[in-house]
């Protein structure tokens, strides 16, 4: 790597090889070259003067291709599609006159985009997948472990480690389910010409409409796809990028929770992100475990969060049938979006296939709080035993500012039942008020709903993907 040259961290640092390759020179002027030979095919095919040596020719030099040729004639004629029109061509002679024959820039840059983000999607999803599996496996072997879940990060009534990591997974079905929805209605650009009309088609085809019809069918059969946008003017509607985005930044979205989740749950000493061996947490103090992982998810997603707003801008500012505002920004906005999520997914596969879980801290903190939780309880038992409410009422109010005085300004512990079983008016033992205080008691149905969400809600998904492996990541800290 150069140090003299600024290089994006996505590429250098954080992005997989595979989807670093799909945004790169190489993908995109092979896939220049496919749509070139899917063109040439289909007019052949509907009876334009275009030979099978022509094609052979075409797909012999596909994937040779000559970008010293092509790199020195854009310097001479600076345009970048007919710079590779023309290095094609030097190197088949006898197709040279019918490659881009009636095409426009758009045919292969606006088509090769489409193609490259589909793609993209893909590698998204298996990996997304993998994060869902490796959660469920995790919220299924917790599914019972009760812990002391919080609103607005004060104690509330206690639910299951396992059953907490189901909000996880709903969110990244969601992300799933939109992701699945935008890959099954991917289409081509398709050949449309200068401003959509297919104008310089419809006279290769000497007026006829349905050999033109028929072109866009066929170039979108020969790439793998089922049809092509309907109408168009030099480009694809770029709302299509922002749709893509959207996907995007809500996997970021659900990524980003996930990772404030895991950083308050380091604090609190009760789940951690796993840490190597020789991992160094700080440079000044050699105690700490940095949740440097969760930090990570947590500044990636808010880059693709933030980033979606281009294709929003770009798609809401395009003139008319075409204007080239949208370039520059295309070239940043998407690709950096895709590596980011990549990143992202390394990174919560990591962290999620390896979180650490300290019970006894978690029971600590729960014991802690679960004397207050259970004075409903204790009330409701003292009434049968003909009580008068009120005046229990008031009686463990006062015992629990009592016990919470000692907890928040003497650093004491819990002393809650304690007083409860000194107060003749309740006529219960510590021993009995202990055994009210069995957590399973308060988690309401959360490790039955754990088990439904899992056999109902993940398993159906993840048995469509049952056969596809997920490598194992590896993370540059």
């Amino acid at each position: 790597m150069s140090k003299d040259t600024y290089e994006s961290p996505l590429s250098s640092r954080y992005a997989d090889k595979e989807m670093k390759y799909l945004f790169s020179p190489d993908m995109k002027f092979r896939t220049w070259r496919k749509l070139w030979i899917a063109l040439a095919e289909a007019e052949m095919e509907l009876g334009l003067p275009i030979t099978q040596e022509q094609i052979d020719e075409l797909k012999a030099n596909s994937d040779d291709i000559n970008y010293d040729v092509a790199e020195a004639r854009e310097k001479e004629v600076r345009h970048d599609v007919m710079s590779h029109v023309y290095a094609y061509g030097v190197q088949c002679p006898k197709a040279k006159g019918i490659i881009h024959l009636g095409a426009t820039s758009c045919y292969v840059g606006d088509n090769t985009d489409i193609i490259i983000m589909t793609e993209a999607l893909k590698i998204v999803e298996k990996k997304l997948v993998g994060v869902i599996r490796s959660l469920s496996r995790f919220a299924d072997k917790y599914k019972s472990l009760p812990t002391l879940a919080f609103t607005h990060f004060q104690p509330a009534q206690p639910t299951t480690v396992g059953k907490r990591a189901t909000l996880w997974i709903q969110d990244l079905l969601m992300d799933l389910e939109d992701l699945r929805y935008q890959l099954s209605k991917a289409k081509l650009l398709g050949s449309k010409g200068t401003t959509g009309t297919q104008a310089s088609f419809l006279e290769l085809f000497e007026g006829d409409h349905e050999k033109v019809r028929e072109l866009d069918r066929k170039i979108a059969a020969k790439l793998g796809y089922s049809s092509c946008f309907a109408v168009s003017g030099q480009t694809y509607s770029r709302k299509l990028d922002s749709q893509i985005l959207n996907v995007l930044a809500g996997i970021a979205q659900s990524a980003s929770k996930f990772s404030n989740d895991i950083r308050l749950l380091q604090h609190l000493k009760e789940i951690e992100e796993p840490f190597e061996k020789n991992q160094i947490g700080s440079s000044a103090m050699a105690y700490k475990r940095n949740p440097m992982r969760s930090e990570r998810i947590a500044s990636l997603s808010r880059y693709v969060m933030v980033d979606v707003l281009n294709p929003y801008i770009t798609a809401a500012t395009q003139w008319f049938e075409r204007t080239l505002d949208d370039s520059a920004n295309k070239r940043l906005s998407i690709p950096e979006a895709f590596l980011a999520v990549d990143a992202i997914l390394n990174l919560y596969l990591n962290v999620s296939d390896g979180l650490v879980v300290y019970e006894n801290v978690i029971n600590q903190h729960l014991y802690r709080e679960l004397p207050f939780m259970a004075t409903e309880n204790i009330i409701m038992d003292a009434v049968k035993r003909g009580g008068d409410r009120q005046q229990l009422h008031e009686s463990i109010r006062k015992h629990s500012m009592a016990a919470s005085k000692v907890i928040k300004e003497e650093g004491g512990e819990n002393d809650l039942l304690k007083r409860i079983s000194d107060d003749p008016i309740f006529e219960v033992t510590l021993e009995e008020l202990e055994k009210i205080l069995e957590p399973s008691r308060y988690v309401g149905r959360a490790p039955q709903q754990t088990e439904d969400f899992i056999n109902d809600c993940v398993y159906p998904v993840l048995k469509l993907y049952e056969n596809m492996e997920i490598e194992q990541v590896e993370i540059n800290v």
